[in-house]
């Protein structure tokens, strides 16, 4: 939906920052807030990331002011905050199609914009890639270009970031960090990074006055990088003692400024021209508020970090009734994993900074002692889980299912290995729409598949997920997986007994003769209505099969298909290669059964953003797809 057209004084007159530098600091004010104001106006009307874009409004204005972009590099960390350095960056006619099919893009990605300077989408890599371009800049002889990375506080507590800053500390390089701290990441920031930041203080007077004093002992060759090395060390020692405080950055030999006010732009402007041509790595620390210059975002940053659509004026968001709708996955886990909890005594839920979202919320508002987030570290969260299951604990381990990815090694080593009982729950499994291929959650199924110890498995709805997270936390069950999407199920009553579901076994959902169709997980349900109409209007007779279980295989199932069937359809909604009909194919080579397999998934290739409805179609896994499918040679 394209916004009526607004007349902004300064901002219809930016197309590209070389625009915005042609004007005074004195105009950057009122830059910051026209540019405030057609974020509100745009994704009230189409709905996108809003709290964090609010808050980056006047860092974005002063970066683009005072870095010569995009020659100088800017790297925005998972580019939730980046909607300000679209619009200003060739792309604000065109911003009314953000996340939209085939319209901008959901997060910063270089194949958009040559601003654009890394991909986007996952917390806490920009450190390290900007690192990269820094080294990469200094090996080519670009001694003027600036790399500059942009990262929040909930980033900061990413491991990947501490790896960037550990590298950046031992490595010659001139790279520019800025902390945006608004002490959030989606919910509220967690862990000692968050209070270290909150408390952490530096006089900017006596900032100004090392740095102009150390440029100007290395005119006149008092100073070298050696003694200057020293020289840090010593201030730094002096200055810990002086404020009763240690700061992280600086013991790594990181320049440390600020913390200044993130919102004052002039002043923002002025730092960062004093700063930029310091040689060496820095960190600028700035105090943002998350949802900035609009109050109900201010308010409640958490419910504005993705609102939908609301009226600009009154903030009254419109919110679609959920009576007699079906209810989301997400709540449908929070709500059993709440029930489950009550009745196992031994049950504890980890997230990664996504507790609202996956609604591990529920547990932590009923039982806070026994749910924990541990900020955006899968890894972590991974590691830690199984070592509550090593002595005695049954924790239920959230994490999205494209975030899983980041914790590949931990799952093999420190919990498949040890054939540790967590259960793994991939929220977001599939295509999840307009956040685009950083988020779409397709690869689990092949990437954890060849993973020893595992059991992987897939609801078809709100019952089978009820029931196979009852099922997991059983005695013996093991490393747990279960996968399921983002959004609405298929039932209204939704709620039913929690009973034991036989691992490894699937359901027969249908007979027939003519063929057999055999899915995973809520894919099922469209596949249901295209069988339907493929028999309805073409007469067929067709089998269908819920796998339930990726691993282990129902054998005795796929045994009964393989000696009844000439022609079998699988369908995931997961990538074809490697997933569940690679492994049926798999089964069916290994057991001589050679019938005619089409296998419907996503295919070879990163797919765009957009409602699901149009990807599902894109990809052919939609009910016409899968019709024209099941009526070939028939």
């Amino acid at each position: 939906m394209k916004t009526e057209t607004t007349t902004y004084n300064l901002l219809n007159n930016i197309s590209y920052p070389e625009d915005l530098r042609r004007l005074s600091a004195d105009q950057l004010p009122e830059v910051c807030k026209e540019l405030r104001q057609c974020i509100i106006n745009e994704v009230s009307c189409n709905p996108g990331h809003f709290a964090s874009n609010l808050g980056a409004v006047e860092l974005t204005v002063a970066l683009h002011y005072v870095f010569n972009t995009p020659y100088d590099r800017i790297v925005w960390d998972v580019g939730h905050q980046a909607y300000g350095h679209k619009i200003l960056t060739g792309r604000r006619e065109d911003f009314h199609t953000n996340r939209q099919l085939k319209g901008i893009r959901p997060f910063p990605s270089p194949d958009e914009s040559e601003y654009d300077t890394f991909a986007c989408g996952h917390a806490s890599n920009s450190i390290s890639a900007a690192l990269g371009m820094s080294v990469a800049a200094a090996m080519k002889g670009e001694k003027d270009r600036h790399v500059v990375a942009v990262i929040g506080d909930g980033s900061m507590s990413g491991g990947l970031a501490f790896e960037g800053l550990n590298n950046a500390s031992s490595t010659p390089n001139n790279l520019l960090i800025i902390l945006n701290d608004n002490d959030m990441s989606i919910d509220r920031s967690v862990g000692g990074m968050k209070q270290y930041l909150f408390n952490l203080t530096t006089s900017n007077r006596y900032n100004q006055l090392r740095f102009k004093a150390a440029r100007f002992l290395f005119k006149i060759g008092i100073l070298n990088e050696e003694r200057r090395k020293a020289l840090i060390r010593f201030a730094n020692s002096l200055k810990s003692i002086a404020a009763q405080q240690q700061n992280i950055f600086e013991g790594m030999n990181i320049r440390y400024f600020g913390p200044i006010d993130g919102h004052d732009v002039k002043n923002l402007a002025r730092v960062l021209r004093d700063i930029k041509d310091l040689s060496g790595p820095k960190i600028l620390h700035l105090h943002t508020v998350k949802g900035k210059g609009f109050e109900p975002a201010e308010k409640d940053p958490g419910t504005w970090h993705a609102p939908g659509r609301f009226d600009p004026v009154s903030g009254q968001r419109m919110i679609q009734s959920d009576e007699n709708r079906p209810p989301l996955y997400q709540d449908v886990f929070g709500e059993t994993l709440v029930e489950l909890a009550r009745q196992n005594p031994r049950i504890v839920g980890v997230t990664p900074a996504m507790p609202t979202g996956c609604s591990m919320n529920r547990l932590m508002e009923t039982m806070p002692q026994r749910a924990f987030d541990v900020g955006i570290a899968e890894g972590h969260a991974a590691t830690f889980s199984g070592g509550m299951a090593k002595d005695g604990l049954q924790p239920f381990c959230n994490i999205y299912s494209s975030f899983m990815q980041r914790a590949y090694d931990n799952v093999i080593h420190d919990i498949a290995l040890l054939r540790l009982p967590v259960v793994l729950c991939l929220d977001r499994a599939g295509l999840v729409g307009e956040d685009g291929p950083t988020h779409h959650g397709v690869f689990d199924m092949a990437y954890f598949r060849p993973i020893p110890n595992l059991t992987i498995a897939s609801p078809m709805n709100e019952h089978e997920l009820r029931r196979l997270m009852y099922t997991a936390q059983l005695p013996g069950k093991g490393t747990f997986v279960i996968r399921y999407p983002r959004g609405r199920g298929v039932l209204t009553d939704w709620r039913c007994p929690l009973e034991e579901i036989e691992v490894g076994k699937g359901r027969k959902l249908k007979d027939g003769s003519d063929m057999a169709v055999i899915t995973i997980g809520p894919i099922g349900n469209v596949a249901a209505k295209a069988i339907e109409k493929a028999e309805r209007l073409r007469h067929l007779s067709i089998a269908h099969y819920d796998l339930r279980f990726l691993k282990p295989l129902d054998e005795d199932m796929l045994h009964e298909i393989g000696r009844k069937f000439s022609r079998i359809v699988t369908a995931e909604d997961g990538v074809r290669q490697g997933g569940m009909g690679s492994a049926v194919l798999e089964f069916m080579a290994d057991h001589q059964y050679h019938p005619h397999l089409i296998h419907i998934g996503v295919p070879d290739r990163f797919v765009e953003h957009g409602p699901v409805q149009e990807l599902y179609r894109l990809c052919g896994m939609d009910e016409e797809s899968i019709f024209k499918e099941l009526i070939i040679e028939n």
